[in-house]
């Protein structure tokens, strides 16, 4: 589909020149949809690199529309895939803004956080990244009922703690209400 490289900068470019200039949400979601799908793509790293795509993402994440918020942070999930996108995304101080998204009431929001800030887990951000109030929202992701929520968060838990953190957590939840953010979870 792809000609030359320019046209698939110039494609992109417009893509982020029709977002900015529209007034149509409606047409800034398509637009940030397939943002996010380009995202995917290690072919248009450079290029959304380049176009500063990250940082309109990023930019959706603080929108009271709920689907700005979900491709935003889809797409910056794809991002952080790449690890020059992920230092962008770093630089930003993009932590506190993903960890937001974790209460989000749509399971792919939250799902895409959760992949977000694994793919953002370096050694310098690790300690933002396993927080004790992340590792407590993720303790309780793992006792809900969508497996999907429930295996991812104990993938975060194994690859991004460490074994002594999660239990200090666990001691710190200990009689806690057992809700994960909105989501109710099982008594036992």
């Amino acid at each position: 589909m792809w000609k030359k490289d320019c046209d698939r900068f110039e494609y992109l470019q417009t893509l982020v020149t029709e977002f900015q200039d529209t007034d149509s949400d409606e047409a800034k979601e398509q637009v940030l949809a397939n943002l996010a799908n380009f995202a995917y793509d290690p072919k248009n790293m450079e290029h959304l690199r380049q176009l500063q795509v990250a940082d309109l993402f990023l930019d959706m994440l603080t929108e009271d529309n709920d689907n700005f918020v979900e491709f935003g942070i889809g797409g910056l999930c794809n991002l952080s895939m790449d690890p020059e996108c992920r230092d962008l995304i770093l630089q930003s101080d993009a932590i506190p803004l993903v960890t937001n998204c974790l209460s989000s009431p749509r399971e792919e929001t939250v799902l895409s956080a959760i992949s977000t800030l694994m793919n953002l887990s370096t050694p310098l951000s690790r300690p933002r990244i396993s927080d004790v109030a992340i590792l407590e929202c993720m303790l309780r992701f793992s006792l809900c009922e969508s497996p999907r929520l429930r295996n991812l968060a104990h993938v975060f838990l194994q690859d991004c703690c460490s074994e002594e953190q999660v239990i200090q957590a666990q001691q710190g939840m200990a009689g806690q209400m057992q809700t994960a953010l909105g989501i109710p979870l099982p008594k036992d």
